[in-house]
Protein backbone atom coordinates (compact mmCIF):
# COMPACT_ATOMS: atom_id res chain seq x y z
CA UNK A 1 0.00 0.00 0.00
CA UNK A 2 1.24 3.54 -0.96
CA UNK A 3 0.98 5.87 1.91
CA UNK A 4 1.67 9.53 2.78
CA UNK A 5 4.80 10.11 4.92
CA UNK A 6 4.55 12.30 7.54
CA UNK A 7 6.97 14.95 6.18
CA UNK A 8 4.54 15.76 3.18
CA UNK A 9 2.71 19.43 4.13
CA UNK A 10 -0.69 20.31 3.35
CA UNK A 11 -0.75 23.45 1.27
CA UNK A 12 -3.86 25.37 -0.11
CA UNK A 13 -3.98 28.24 -2.09
CA UNK A 14 -6.79 29.88 0.00
CA UNK A 15 -7.71 28.52 3.73
CA UNK A 16 -11.58 28.61 4.42
CA UNK A 17 -12.91 27.32 7.82
CA UNK A 18 -15.77 24.95 7.63
CA UNK A 19 -18.28 24.72 4.79
CA UNK A 20 -21.09 22.50 4.17
CA UNK A 21 -20.59 19.20 2.93
CA UNK A 22 -23.16 19.01 0.16
CA UNK A 23 -24.27 22.62 -1.62
CA UNK A 24 -27.31 23.32 -3.30
CA UNK A 25 -28.84 20.60 -5.04
CA UNK A 26 -29.73 23.11 -8.30
CA UNK A 27 -25.62 23.88 -8.22
CA UNK A 28 -24.57 22.83 -11.54
CA UNK A 29 -21.11 22.96 -13.34
CA UNK A 30 -19.34 22.47 -16.42
CA UNK A 31 -15.61 20.64 -16.77
CA UNK A 32 -14.04 20.98 -20.29
CA UNK A 33 -11.69 18.05 -20.67
CA UNK A 34 -11.52 14.96 -19.39
CA UNK A 35 -7.85 14.24 -18.16
CA UNK A 36 -6.32 14.32 -14.86
CA UNK A 37 -7.34 18.14 -14.61
CA UNK A 38 -10.92 17.81 -14.99
CA UNK A 39 -11.73 15.18 -13.50
CA UNK A 40 -9.89 15.94 -10.09
CA UNK A 41 -12.66 19.42 -10.97
CA UNK A 42 -15.82 17.04 -11.67
CA UNK A 43 -14.87 14.93 -8.24
CA UNK A 44 -14.52 17.25 -6.13
CA UNK A 45 -17.60 19.28 -7.08
CA UNK A 46 -19.78 16.24 -7.33
CA UNK A 47 -18.49 14.97 -3.81
CA UNK A 48 -19.77 18.42 -2.61
CA UNK A 49 -23.46 17.67 -4.61
CA UNK A 50 -23.00 20.10 -7.67
CA UNK A 51 -24.63 18.56 -10.87
CA UNK A 52 -21.35 18.46 -13.34
CA UNK A 53 -21.33 17.71 -17.01
CA UNK A 54 -17.56 16.60 -17.97
CA UNK A 55 -17.20 17.30 -21.71
CA UNK A 56 -14.19 15.36 -23.63
CA UNK A 57 -13.74 15.23 -27.70
CA UNK A 58 -11.97 12.02 -27.36
CA UNK A 59 -13.78 8.85 -26.95
CA UNK A 60 -11.33 7.82 -23.99
CA UNK A 61 -10.69 9.57 -20.63
CA UNK A 62 -7.14 10.96 -19.19
CA UNK A 63 -6.08 13.12 -21.15
CA UNK A 64 -2.08 12.69 -22.06
CA UNK A 65 -2.10 9.84 -19.48
CA UNK A 66 -5.06 8.06 -21.05
CA UNK A 67 -5.49 5.06 -22.89
CA UNK A 68 -7.49 4.15 -25.95
CA UNK A 69 -8.54 0.73 -27.48
CA UNK A 70 -6.07 -0.49 -30.28
CA UNK A 71 -6.13 -4.36 -31.92
CA UNK A 72 -2.71 -5.85 -33.78
CA UNK A 73 -2.96 -7.84 -37.37
CA UNK A 74 -3.43 -11.18 -35.29
CA UNK A 75 -6.79 -9.80 -33.96
CA UNK A 76 -5.59 -9.02 -30.20
CA UNK A 77 -6.94 -6.11 -28.63
CA UNK A 78 -5.14 -4.16 -26.41
CA UNK A 79 -4.97 -0.64 -25.38
CA UNK A 80 -2.80 1.72 -26.56
CA UNK A 81 -1.17 4.80 -24.64
CA UNK A 82 0.72 7.85 -24.97
CA UNK A 83 3.92 7.25 -23.90
CA UNK A 84 5.27 5.64 -20.59
CA UNK A 85 4.22 7.65 -16.82
CA UNK A 86 5.77 7.11 -13.97
CA UNK A 87 3.67 7.85 -10.53
CA UNK A 88 6.28 9.45 -8.31
CA UNK A 89 5.55 8.85 -4.64
CA UNK A 90 4.76 12.77 -3.79
CA UNK A 91 2.04 13.13 -6.20
CA UNK A 92 0.36 13.43 -3.20
CA UNK A 93 -3.03 15.01 -4.84
CA UNK A 94 -3.10 12.77 -7.67
CA UNK A 95 -2.88 9.54 -5.07
CA UNK A 96 -5.51 11.46 -3.08
CA UNK A 97 -7.66 11.67 -6.10
CA UNK A 98 -6.90 8.03 -7.36
CA UNK A 99 -7.61 6.58 -4.22
CA UNK A 100 -11.75 7.11 -4.41
CA UNK A 101 -11.62 4.12 -6.50
CA UNK A 102 -8.50 1.85 -5.09
CA UNK A 103 -7.62 3.13 -1.57
CA UNK A 104 -4.93 0.62 -1.50
CA UNK A 105 -3.45 2.45 -5.25
CA UNK A 106 -2.92 -1.61 -5.73
CA UNK A 107 -2.99 -0.95 -9.42
CA UNK A 108 0.31 1.15 -8.98
CA UNK A 109 3.65 -1.34 -8.12
CA UNK A 110 7.07 -0.43 -7.15
CA UNK A 111 10.43 -0.25 -9.05
CA UNK A 112 12.85 -0.96 -7.17
CA UNK A 113 15.88 1.34 -9.05
CA UNK A 114 15.69 4.38 -12.28
CA UNK A 115 18.73 3.65 -13.81
CA UNK A 116 20.32 6.23 -16.09
CA UNK A 117 22.43 5.01 -19.49
CA UNK A 118 25.17 6.99 -20.98
CA UNK A 119 27.83 6.63 -23.53
CA UNK A 120 30.52 4.44 -23.61
CA UNK A 121 28.63 2.08 -20.82
CA UNK A 122 28.20 4.93 -18.38
CA UNK A 123 25.09 3.65 -15.81
CA UNK A 124 23.98 5.89 -13.09
CA UNK A 125 21.58 4.59 -10.42
CA UNK A 126 19.02 5.78 -8.06
CA UNK A 127 18.14 3.41 -6.03
CA UNK A 128 19.03 3.25 -2.21
CA UNK A 129 19.86 6.91 -2.03
CA UNK A 130 19.14 8.98 1.26
CA UNK A 131 15.33 10.31 1.06
CA UNK A 132 16.19 13.68 2.58
CA UNK A 133 18.62 16.54 1.11
CA UNK A 134 21.76 17.18 1.70
CA UNK A 135 22.72 13.53 2.04
CA UNK A 136 20.84 12.54 -0.92
CA UNK A 137 22.72 14.67 -3.60
CA UNK A 138 26.11 13.76 -1.70
CA UNK A 139 25.50 10.39 -1.89
CA UNK A 140 24.79 10.49 -5.87
CA UNK A 141 27.99 12.83 -6.00
CA UNK A 142 29.74 10.07 -4.25
CA UNK A 143 29.17 7.04 -6.00
CA UNK A 144 28.71 8.60 -9.45
CA UNK A 145 31.99 7.61 -12.15
CA UNK A 146 31.66 10.69 -13.87
CA UNK A 147 33.17 13.33 -11.35
CA UNK A 148 35.86 13.57 -8.64
CA UNK A 149 36.94 15.58 -5.61
CA UNK A 150 38.97 17.84 -8.65
CA UNK A 151 35.65 18.12 -10.58
CA UNK A 152 33.94 19.44 -7.69
CA UNK A 153 36.53 21.98 -6.37
CA UNK A 154 35.60 23.83 -9.55
CA UNK A 155 31.78 23.39 -9.77
CA UNK A 156 30.65 27.21 -9.85
CA UNK A 157 28.84 26.60 -5.57
CA UNK A 158 27.00 29.99 -5.33
CA UNK A 159 25.09 29.05 -8.67
CA UNK A 160 24.92 25.48 -7.25
CA UNK A 161 23.52 26.65 -4.09
CA UNK A 162 20.06 27.54 -6.21
CA UNK A 163 19.32 24.07 -5.99
CA UNK A 164 19.02 23.85 -2.06
CA UNK A 165 17.47 27.12 -1.76
CA UNK A 166 14.38 27.02 -4.27
CA UNK A 167 12.32 29.52 -2.85
CA UNK A 168 8.96 29.70 -4.84
CA UNK A 169 8.56 33.41 -6.56
CA UNK A 170 12.01 34.70 -4.97
CA UNK A 171 13.38 31.80 -7.51
CA UNK A 172 11.26 32.63 -9.92
CA UNK A 173 12.35 36.34 -9.94
CA UNK A 174 15.98 35.53 -10.13
CA UNK A 175 16.23 32.70 -12.46
CA UNK A 176 13.27 32.69 -14.72
CA UNK A 177 14.85 34.85 -17.35
CA UNK A 178 17.69 32.51 -17.99
CA UNK A 179 17.52 29.20 -20.01
CA UNK A 180 18.43 26.10 -18.26
CA UNK A 181 21.07 25.39 -20.57
CA UNK A 182 22.72 28.78 -19.04
CA UNK A 183 22.13 28.10 -15.26
CA UNK A 184 23.71 24.43 -16.61
CA UNK A 185 26.61 25.75 -17.92
CA UNK A 186 27.23 28.32 -14.46
CA UNK A 187 27.38 25.07 -12.39
CA UNK A 188 30.63 24.12 -14.27
CA UNK A 189 30.16 19.94 -14.09
CA UNK A 190 31.93 17.91 -16.18
CA UNK A 191 30.38 17.25 -19.75
CA UNK A 192 29.85 13.18 -18.95
CA UNK A 193 28.31 14.37 -14.95
CA UNK A 194 26.26 17.06 -16.55
CA UNK A 195 24.58 14.63 -19.05
CA UNK A 196 24.23 11.88 -16.49
CA UNK A 197 23.05 13.40 -13.44
CA UNK A 198 21.66 16.74 -15.06
CA UNK A 199 20.67 16.92 -18.86
CA UNK A 200 18.84 13.07 -18.37
CA UNK A 201 16.46 15.15 -15.89
CA UNK A 202 15.61 18.52 -17.32
CA UNK A 203 15.05 16.58 -20.54
CA UNK A 204 12.09 14.40 -18.87
CA UNK A 205 10.11 17.62 -18.86
CA UNK A 206 9.66 17.83 -22.90
CA UNK A 207 10.99 21.24 -22.75
CA UNK A 208 14.66 21.74 -24.75
CA UNK A 209 17.23 23.02 -22.15
CA UNK A 210 18.24 26.18 -24.75
CA UNK A 211 13.68 27.22 -24.37
CA UNK A 212 13.16 25.63 -20.83
CA UNK A 213 13.23 28.24 -17.46
CA UNK A 214 16.17 28.16 -14.97
CA UNK A 215 13.48 28.82 -12.22
CA UNK A 216 11.12 26.29 -13.59
CA UNK A 217 13.90 23.71 -13.71
CA UNK A 218 15.15 24.19 -10.39
CA UNK A 219 11.69 23.76 -9.01
CA UNK A 220 11.35 20.99 -10.40
CA UNK A 221 14.61 19.64 -8.32
CA UNK A 222 13.52 20.54 -5.31
CA UNK A 223 10.00 19.09 -6.24
CA UNK A 224 11.36 15.78 -7.72
CA UNK A 225 14.69 15.62 -5.71
CA UNK A 226 15.89 18.28 -3.00
CA UNK A 227 12.56 18.78 -1.16
CA UNK A 228 11.04 15.33 -2.03
CA UNK A 229 10.77 13.05 0.95
CA UNK A 230 9.70 10.18 -0.84
CA UNK A 231 12.87 9.08 -2.42
CA UNK A 232 13.65 9.67 -7.01
CA UNK A 233 12.47 6.18 -7.13
CA UNK A 234 8.62 5.85 -8.57
CA UNK A 235 5.39 3.03 -9.02
CA UNK A 236 4.59 2.17 -12.71
CA UNK A 237 0.64 1.19 -13.74
CA UNK A 238 0.26 -2.83 -13.80
CA UNK A 239 -1.93 -2.91 -16.33
CA UNK A 240 -3.08 -0.42 -19.09
CA UNK A 241 -4.84 3.16 -17.34
CA UNK A 242 -8.37 2.70 -19.16
CA UNK A 243 -8.66 -0.60 -17.22
CA UNK A 244 -7.30 -0.09 -13.58
CA UNK A 245 -8.23 3.81 -13.28
CA UNK A 246 -9.97 5.62 -16.11
CA UNK A 247 -12.42 2.81 -16.42
CA UNK A 248 -13.54 2.31 -12.72
CA UNK A 249 -12.71 6.43 -12.25
CA UNK A 250 -15.71 6.86 -14.72
CA UNK A 251 -18.37 4.45 -13.13
CA UNK A 252 -17.62 6.34 -9.75
CA UNK A 253 -18.39 9.74 -11.42
CA UNK A 254 -21.25 8.67 -12.94
CA UNK A 255 -22.23 7.31 -9.19
CA UNK A 256 -22.22 10.28 -8.27
CA UNK A 257 -24.52 11.64 -11.16
CA UNK A 258 -21.43 13.12 -13.37
CA UNK A 259 -22.68 13.31 -17.08
CA UNK A 260 -20.39 12.48 -19.60
CA UNK A 261 -20.44 13.92 -23.42
CA UNK A 262 -17.84 12.15 -25.21
CA UNK A 263 -16.42 12.72 -28.68
CA UNK A 264 -17.64 16.60 -28.81
CA UNK A 265 -15.49 19.22 -28.74
CA UNK A 266 -16.60 23.04 -26.97
CA UNK A 267 -16.28 25.65 -29.83
CA UNK A 268 -17.28 28.77 -27.87
CA UNK A 269 -18.23 29.72 -24.48
CA UNK A 270 -20.28 32.20 -23.94
CA UNK A 271 -21.40 34.23 -20.75
CA UNK A 272 -25.21 33.11 -19.73
CA UNK A 273 -26.38 35.23 -17.14
CA UNK A 274 -24.63 33.98 -14.10
CA UNK A 275 -23.26 31.47 -15.88
CA UNK A 276 -21.86 30.26 -18.74
CA UNK A 277 -23.01 28.36 -22.62
CA UNK A 278 -20.65 25.71 -24.22
CA UNK A 279 -21.59 25.39 -27.65
CA UNK A 280 -20.32 21.76 -29.05
CA UNK A 281 -19.17 21.39 -32.32
CA UNK A 282 -22.26 19.44 -33.37
CA UNK A 283 -24.73 22.19 -33.10
CA UNK A 284 -25.75 21.82 -29.33
CA UNK A 285 -24.90 23.61 -26.22
CA UNK A 286 -24.74 22.73 -22.53
CA UNK A 287 -25.02 25.58 -19.73
CA UNK A 288 -24.44 25.68 -16.34
CA UNK A 289 -23.51 28.37 -13.32
CA UNK A 290 -19.98 27.30 -13.27
CA UNK A 291 -17.47 26.22 -15.72
CA UNK A 292 -13.71 24.86 -15.49
CA UNK A 293 -11.42 24.76 -18.18
CA UNK A 294 -9.23 21.86 -18.07
CA UNK A 295 -7.88 21.79 -21.61
CA UNK A 296 -4.36 21.83 -23.28
CA UNK A 297 -2.99 25.31 -24.63
CA UNK A 298 -3.75 24.86 -28.10
CA UNK A 299 -7.38 23.85 -27.11
CA UNK A 300 -7.59 26.65 -24.54
CA UNK A 301 -6.16 29.37 -26.90
CA UNK A 302 -8.64 28.54 -29.50
CA UNK A 303 -11.84 28.63 -27.40
CA UNK A 304 -10.61 32.02 -26.23
CA UNK A 305 -9.94 33.46 -29.57
CA UNK A 306 -13.51 32.04 -30.26
CA UNK A 307 -15.40 33.28 -27.25
CA UNK A 308 -15.36 37.23 -27.45
CA UNK A 309 -17.19 36.89 -23.55
CA UNK A 310 -13.28 36.09 -22.31
CA UNK A 311 -11.68 39.25 -24.46
CA UNK A 312 -10.33 40.39 -20.88
CA UNK A 313 -7.62 41.99 -21.73
CA UNK A 314 -4.77 40.36 -19.42
CA UNK A 315 -6.46 37.16 -19.37
CA UNK A 316 -6.11 36.84 -23.29
CA UNK A 317 -2.57 37.95 -23.38
CA UNK A 318 -2.19 35.29 -20.55
CA UNK A 319 -3.40 32.61 -22.94
CA UNK A 320 -1.91 33.79 -25.81
CA UNK A 321 1.45 33.71 -24.45
CA UNK A 322 1.16 30.09 -22.91
CA UNK A 323 2.59 27.92 -25.58
CA UNK A 324 3.72 24.42 -26.28
CA UNK A 325 7.22 22.97 -26.50
CA UNK A 326 8.80 20.44 -28.95
CA UNK A 327 7.32 17.57 -29.91
CA UNK A 328 7.64 13.43 -28.33
CA UNK A 329 7.41 10.86 -29.99
CA UNK A 330 6.66 7.20 -28.43
CA UNK A 331 7.44 3.83 -30.41
CA UNK A 332 5.82 0.55 -29.22
CA UNK A 333 7.53 -3.01 -30.64
CA UNK A 334 5.71 -6.33 -30.30
CA UNK A 335 9.20 -8.48 -30.85
CA UNK A 336 9.63 -11.21 -31.78
CA UNK A 337 12.30 -12.65 -28.88
CA UNK A 338 12.56 -11.25 -25.57
CA UNK A 339 15.08 -9.08 -24.79
CA UNK A 340 18.26 -10.27 -22.17
CA UNK A 341 17.22 -11.40 -19.04
CA UNK A 342 17.97 -8.86 -16.02
CA UNK A 343 16.67 -5.80 -18.32
CA UNK A 344 15.02 -3.18 -15.96
CA UNK A 345 11.63 -2.26 -16.44
CA UNK A 346 12.47 0.89 -16.94
CA UNK A 347 15.55 3.42 -18.06
CA UNK A 348 16.33 6.69 -18.54
CA UNK A 349 19.12 7.52 -21.22
CA UNK A 350 21.87 10.83 -21.50
CA UNK A 351 23.97 11.51 -24.56
CA UNK A 352 22.58 9.02 -27.01
CA UNK A 353 20.64 11.01 -29.51
CA UNK A 354 16.95 11.31 -29.59
CA UNK A 355 16.07 7.88 -27.27
CA UNK A 356 15.09 9.38 -23.94
CA UNK A 357 14.36 5.88 -22.25
CA UNK A 358 12.90 2.58 -23.17
CA UNK A 359 10.27 0.74 -21.47
CA UNK A 360 9.44 -3.20 -21.23
CA UNK A 361 6.26 -3.55 -20.29
CA UNK A 362 6.05 -7.00 -20.10
CA UNK A 363 8.12 -6.69 -17.05
CA UNK A 364 5.43 -4.86 -15.03
CA UNK A 365 2.06 -4.45 -17.51
CA UNK A 366 -0.21 -7.82 -17.06
CA UNK A 367 -1.83 -7.00 -20.98
CA UNK A 368 1.44 -7.08 -22.26
CA UNK A 369 2.71 -10.23 -20.20
CA UNK A 370 -0.43 -12.21 -21.72
CA UNK A 371 0.72 -11.27 -24.96
CA UNK A 372 4.27 -12.52 -24.43
CA UNK A 373 2.75 -15.39 -22.71
CA UNK A 374 0.71 -16.27 -25.85
CA UNK A 375 3.00 -15.40 -28.65
CA UNK A 376 6.74 -15.06 -27.10
CA UNK A 377 9.00 -11.90 -27.68
CA UNK A 378 8.82 -8.59 -25.36
CA UNK A 379 6.55 -5.29 -25.81
CA UNK A 380 9.09 -2.51 -25.49
CA UNK A 381 8.61 1.21 -26.19
CA UNK A 382 10.89 3.67 -26.80
CA UNK A 383 10.22 7.44 -25.78
CA UNK A 384 11.71 10.41 -27.10
CA UNK A 385 10.76 14.11 -25.30
CA UNK A 386 11.50 17.30 -27.26
CA UNK A 387 12.17 16.27 -30.52
CA UNK A 388 13.62 18.45 -32.98
CA UNK A 389 11.11 20.21 -35.65
CA UNK A 390 13.15 19.41 -38.70
CA UNK A 391 12.82 15.43 -38.22
CA UNK A 392 10.38 13.39 -39.94
CA UNK A 393 8.21 10.49 -38.43
CA UNK A 394 10.77 8.05 -40.53
CA UNK A 395 13.89 9.78 -39.31
CA UNK A 396 12.97 9.72 -35.59
CA UNK A 397 11.69 5.68 -36.05
CA UNK A 398 15.32 4.99 -37.55
CA UNK A 399 17.23 6.67 -34.62
CA UNK A 400 15.02 5.60 -31.79
CA UNK A 401 15.43 1.92 -33.69
CA UNK A 402 19.24 2.34 -34.01
CA UNK A 403 19.81 3.56 -30.69
CA UNK A 404 18.07 0.21 -29.00
CA UNK A 405 20.32 -1.64 -30.95
CA UNK A 406 23.10 0.19 -29.35
CA UNK A 407 21.94 -0.45 -25.56
CA UNK A 408 20.18 -3.73 -25.84
CA UNK A 409 22.56 -5.71 -29.09
CA UNK A 410 19.98 -8.61 -28.49
CA UNK A 411 17.10 -6.77 -30.05
CA UNK A 412 19.20 -5.99 -33.69
CA UNK A 413 18.45 -9.33 -34.98
CA UNK A 414 14.68 -9.40 -33.76
CA UNK A 415 12.06 -9.11 -35.71
CA UNK A 416 9.17 -6.63 -35.21
CA UNK A 417 6.12 -8.47 -35.23
CA UNK A 418 4.36 -4.97 -35.13
CA UNK A 419 4.58 -1.40 -34.22
CA UNK A 420 3.10 1.45 -33.11
CA UNK A 421 4.43 5.16 -33.52
CA UNK A 422 2.82 8.41 -32.26
CA UNK A 423 3.70 12.01 -32.75
CA UNK A 424 2.75 14.87 -30.44
CA UNK A 425 2.98 18.17 -30.58
CA UNK A 426 1.09 19.43 -27.21
CA UNK A 427 3.24 19.39 -24.07
CA UNK A 428 3.14 23.16 -22.31
CA UNK A 429 6.54 25.03 -22.64
CA UNK A 430 8.17 26.82 -19.38
CA UNK A 431 9.96 29.26 -21.74
CA UNK A 432 12.25 31.80 -19.88
CA UNK A 433 10.46 35.04 -19.05
CA UNK A 434 6.97 33.04 -19.05
CA UNK A 435 6.44 33.05 -15.61
CA UNK A 436 4.99 36.22 -15.37
CA UNK A 437 2.21 35.72 -17.53
CA UNK A 438 1.64 32.23 -17.24
CA UNK A 439 -2.18 31.47 -16.60
CA UNK A 440 -3.42 30.74 -12.98
CA UNK A 441 -6.48 28.53 -11.73
CA UNK A 442 -8.17 32.17 -11.10
CA UNK A 443 -9.58 34.17 -14.34
CA UNK A 444 -11.33 37.22 -14.11
CA UNK A 445 -14.76 35.79 -14.26
CA UNK A 446 -16.80 34.38 -11.56
CA UNK A 447 -17.46 31.05 -11.78
CA UNK A 448 -14.34 30.29 -14.67
CA UNK A 449 -11.57 28.70 -13.79
CA UNK A 450 -8.43 26.85 -15.57
CA UNK A 451 -6.60 23.58 -14.60
CA UNK A 452 -4.13 21.29 -16.15
CA UNK A 453 -0.23 20.90 -15.72
CA UNK A 454 0.52 24.11 -17.95
CA UNK A 455 -1.37 26.29 -14.74
CA UNK A 456 0.93 28.35 -12.48
CA UNK A 457 0.10 26.83 -8.39
CA UNK A 458 1.69 28.61 -5.33
CA UNK A 459 3.57 24.84 -4.55
CA UNK A 460 6.06 22.97 -6.13
CA UNK A 461 4.07 20.70 -8.35
CA UNK A 462 4.30 18.81 -11.96
CA UNK A 463 3.00 17.12 -14.58
CA UNK A 464 0.32 14.63 -13.96
CA UNK A 465 0.42 15.92 -10.00
CA UNK A 466 -0.03 19.69 -11.22
CA UNK A 467 -3.00 18.62 -13.08
CA UNK A 468 -4.69 16.85 -10.10
CA UNK A 469 -3.81 19.90 -7.81
CA UNK A 470 -4.95 22.38 -10.03
CA UNK A 471 -8.33 20.70 -10.21
CA UNK A 472 -8.68 20.30 -7.06
CA UNK A 473 -8.19 24.24 -6.18
CA UNK A 474 -10.55 24.76 -9.49
CA UNK A 475 -13.04 23.28 -7.87
CA UNK A 476 -12.66 24.59 -3.87
CA UNK A 477 -12.76 28.01 -5.93
CA UNK A 478 -15.92 27.36 -7.48
CA UNK A 479 -17.40 25.59 -4.27
CA UNK A 480 -16.67 29.62 -2.56
CA UNK A 481 -19.62 30.52 -4.73
CA UNK A 482 -22.12 27.95 -2.38
CA UNK A 483 -19.90 27.74 0.83
CA UNK A 484 -18.83 23.90 -0.06
CA UNK A 485 -16.24 22.55 2.15
CA UNK A 486 -12.97 22.45 0.33
CA UNK A 487 -10.35 19.83 -0.61
CA UNK A 488 -7.25 19.73 1.10
CA UNK A 489 -4.29 20.07 -1.08
CA UNK A 490 -0.74 18.52 -0.45
CA UNK A 491 2.70 19.49 -1.42
CA UNK A 492 6.38 18.56 -0.60
CA UNK A 493 8.07 21.12 1.80
CA UNK A 494 7.68 24.34 -0.15
CA UNK A 495 11.09 25.80 0.10
CA UNK A 496 14.15 24.14 -0.03
CA UNK A 497 16.42 24.01 3.21
CA UNK A 498 19.04 26.72 2.33
CA UNK A 499 16.44 28.93 1.42
CA UNK A 500 17.93 31.61 3.47
CA UNK A 501 21.03 31.69 1.81
CA UNK A 502 19.08 32.42 -1.61
CA UNK A 503 21.00 35.46 -2.22
CA UNK A 504 24.61 33.84 -2.49
CA UNK A 505 22.81 31.74 -5.18
CA UNK A 506 21.81 34.56 -7.26
CA UNK A 507 25.39 36.65 -7.12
Amino acid sequence: MITRRRFARQRVAKVRHGGTEKVSPDATALVVGGGIAGLAAATVLAERGVQVTVIEKESFLGGRAGAFPDRLEDGTAFEMERGFHGFFRQYYNLQAMLRRVDPGLTFLIPLRDYPLLGPDGARETFSDLPRRAPFNIVELVRRTDTMGLGDLAKVGARRALAILAYEGELTYERFDDMTAGAYLDSLRFPKAARQMLFDVFSHSFFNPEEGYSAAELLMNFHFYFMGNPEGLVFDVCNDPFSTVIWDPYRRYLEELGVDFVMGKAVTRLDRDGDGYRCSLDDGEAVCADAAVLAVTVPGLSRLVDASPDLADPSFAESVAKADVTLPFAVLRLWLDRPVEAGRSPFVGTAGLGILDNISIYDLFEGESREWVKAHGGSVVELHAYAVPEEMDEETIREELLSQLHSLYPETRDAEIVEERFLLRRDCPAFGPGSYRTRPTVETPYRGLCLAGDFVKTPFPSALMERSAATGFMAANRILERWQGREEPIWSVPPRGMLARLGALAAS
